[in-house]
């Protein structure tokens, strides 16, 4: 942050070189940016790289900690929460006499008993035994069938996993869902790519098998020999699997069968008795995501030995669970997955991971606590004309499109119109009574939540759906628009600086919130979003001139990410990354046209910081994208994340912009620059 005078008009004269504009005298203002314009690099020019130029500061002065294998905006506000978490958690510790069941006694003796290193260091793997040996115990398949149920229900999730979702074609109900899985590695490619880093992974993986099974209590024979059929039955189920990209589709993820004639398509595993061992009684009409997957899981568990089977359950179980057990294996799951996959060579302090674990399996209970003290009720009223006024904006827009018919504007708009909104917290908290927590049973303590969630979870199924239920905890850093509902959410930990913030410019809080909000409207408008109606059915709406149309200017964000480079020579995904490309460029535009709208008669405000608010808008926008990251977590984000990299994000967004040119003086020869007709505006 700047501290003095001095420095802010020392580079005053750098900017407005940079922005091309006439050099005034600073005048006081009442209400500051919210730009810290220490973050800029100014010796980078904007049209060259405007993620440098926005950012290149902060970048500079806050070097990446090394627990963290990305950081930036985002992280400093887990950071941040984590900290308040950490507050009210050690508030509640200080009460002795609590209810047991109330939301302070499963917070306090959830967060000590995950704190007690000694108890679970003594323990080592032995909350893990009795399933263990109920797995190596286990005579027919059809045994093992019900144990993989006993599993899901306590977080694992081997060959499949089965969740109650909105039926995509009605969505006023609840059905069972069935979707692929039972791999270890992130995705399907990591088993199926040739590349040298790929076939490095692999090798990695089956080393961290072998050796998660000699901490479990196998020889090294048995845990190397075990250790390679594993791998070989999880290549089979990632060869059967869709890639993210074929799953990114709703109508080919769409396939409603019954149990019949599941079981007569997928012969060789008794779907009738997994059900039944889950509880799940409503099979009458489920969505099988991936058909093709589910008939090659069949012939693997029909033609895979019983003991082959068996040390793969084993494997899913420990796997699931080595994160909570005692230091050996805590250890060696972070080398694999954080230290191999992403390149973190150090873990974050217990305490943070803990309240991190508490949060998530205490969600309600502690999400309650923190909106009551970190959540002002302004903030939620501020946010609720902003959304007003994107959705305006937004409403505009489409009534002005040049490349959609009237018609198919009208369903849009009805579409528009009908987004619920759902800002800070639900208006209802889940009751938790009755999970059990024990202050010196940590492992057991988190089947116990995830077993309270997982039963809530299929107790669902067939029954209709609870528009007043969120997907996410206030707690959460994030938001999401969810097509299904048709509504857009968000949590209260988001709703704070960068991202918003009651005190700053106006252009900042658009530049940063507003194209949050402007980007989650415009995800009911991406290529998955614009499938779904007014209702949330999967139900194409679009003649097919629209849809021709929509296609072809969708293909410019394609080709305009697939080009972007990084690391010298990786490229983003444009067709994974799709939606949420389309959801940014929707996001800026509309945000944009929100933030000129509250202007009104007056016209342009005033320079703050000697920066005008275009240039506000876009700094805001850039710096809430932030960050540092590790190679090997830029290397897996691009192969596994639908989100492009921050940097592409800010560099391949802002050069769609007219305004972007006009703010900074960016010109042809600029690296940055891309002529008009190659320009994407969709919405």
């Amino acid at each position: 942050m700047i501290n003095t005078k001095y420095f802010i008009i020392a580079n005053l004269a750098l900017i407005l070189n940079s922005c091309g504009q006439k050099t005034e005298k600073v005048k006081p203002m009442e209400k500051p940016s919210g730009i810290e314009i220490s973050n800029l690099n100014l010796e980078v020019k904007p049209g060259d790289d405007f993620f440098e130029y926005a950012n290149g500061g902060w970048l500079k002065q806050n070097p990446m900690p090394d627990e963290y294998s990305r950081y930036g905006a985002f992280e400093i506000l887990e950071i941040k929460k984590d900290a308040e978490i950490k507050n009210l958690i050690e508030e509640v510790a200080e009460k002795k006499d609590l209810a047991k069941g109330s939301p302070e006694q499963q917070i306090r003796d959830y967060y000590q008993a995950a704190m007690d290193t000694i108890e679970i260091d003594k323990l080592g793997i032995k909350p893990l035994v009795p399933i263990l040996d109920e797995i190596k115990s286990s005579k027919t398949k059809q045994d093992l069938i019900r144990l993989q149920a006993k599993l899901n229900i306590l977080g694992s999730y081997p060959f499949f996993v089965v969740f109650s979702s909105q039926d995509d074609r009605n969505s006023t109900q609840v059905i069972a869902n069935l979707n692929q899985g039972g791999i270890g590695l992130p995705e399907r490619d990591y088993y199926t790519n040739t590349d040298k880093r790929s076939a490095k992974i692999r090798d990695e993986y089956v080393n961290h098998i072998q050796k998660m099974l000699i901490l479990t209590g196998f020889d090294e024979k048995t845990a190397t020999s075990n250790a390679a059929k594993i791998m070989k039955i999880e290549t089979v189920l990632a060869q059967a699997s869709m890639t993210m990209i074929e799953q990114r589709d709703p109508i080919a993820n769409y396939n409603i069968y019954d149990l019949a004639k599941l079981q007569n398509n997928c012969k060789g595993y008794d779907f009738a008795s997994y059900f039944n061992a889950l509880g799940l009684t409503n099979t009458d009409h489920l969505n099988v995501h991936q058909p093709a997957f589910f008939m090659a899981m069949a012939k693997l568990f029909k033609n895979t030995s019983i003991e082959d089977i068996q040390f793969y359950l084993i494997w899913n179980f420990i796997n699931s669970n080595a994160s909570k057990l005692s230091s050996d294996f805590e250890k060696q799951d972070f080398y694999f997955n954080a230290t191999v996959m992403s390149g973190v060579d150090k873990m974050k302090p217990r305490w943070k991971r803990m309240v991190s674990s508490t949060s998530d399996n205490l969600s309600d209970p502690v999400g309650r606590k923190y909106v009551e003290k970190y959540f002002p009720a302004a903030s939620k009223e501020l946010m609720l004309k902003l959304v007003d006024n994107l959705r305006l904006a937004l409403k505009e827009s489409i009534a002005n499109l040049d490349w959609m018919s009237d018609s198919t504007k009208m369903r849009a708009q009805e579409k528009l119109a009908a987004i619920t909104v759902k800002i800070g917290y639900p208006n209802q908290w889940i009751d938790y009574t009755s999970i059990e927590i024990m202050p010196n049973t940590f492992v057991e303590n988190t089947w116990n939540c995830h077993a309270f969630e997982y039963k809530r979870n299929l107790a669902k199924i067939g029954k209709p759906v609870d528009r007043e239920e969120w997907g996410m905890s206030p707690q959460t850093v994030n938001a999401y628009y969810n097509p299904n509902m048709n509504e857009i959410v968000f949590p209260a930990a988001i709703l704070q600086a960068p991202f918003f913030d009651p005190k700053a410019d106006d252009a900042v809080n658009y530049g940063a919130i507003g194209v949050v909000i402007g980007h989650e409207m415009t995800h009911g408008f991406d290529d998955q979003g614009r499938l779904y109606d007014q209702n949330g059915n999967l139900n194409d709406w679009w003649t097919e001139y629209d849809a021709k149309n929509f296609k072809n200017k969708t293909q410019i964000l394609i080709n305009q990410y697939n080009a972007y480079t990084i690391l010298d020579s990786m490229h983003v995904n444009g067709e994974l990354t799709l939606g949420e490309n389309i959801a940014d460029n929707g996001g800026l535009f509309i945000s944009y046209a929100a933030l000129q709208k509250s202007f009104g008669d007056k016209g342009q405000p005033a320079l703050i910081d000697s920066l005008s608010a275009d240039q506000r808008f876009l700094i805001s926008y850039a710096q809430i994208w932030r960050q540092h990251i590790r190679p090997k977590t830029l290397m897996r984000r691009l192969q596994e994340d639908v989100h492009s990299p921050g940097e592409a994000r800010v560099n391949a967004g802002v050069a769609n912009l007219p305004w972007w040119y006009t703010a900074f003086k960016v010109s042809e020869g600029d690296k940055n620059y891309v002529a008009p007709e190659q320009r994407a505006k969709i919405w």
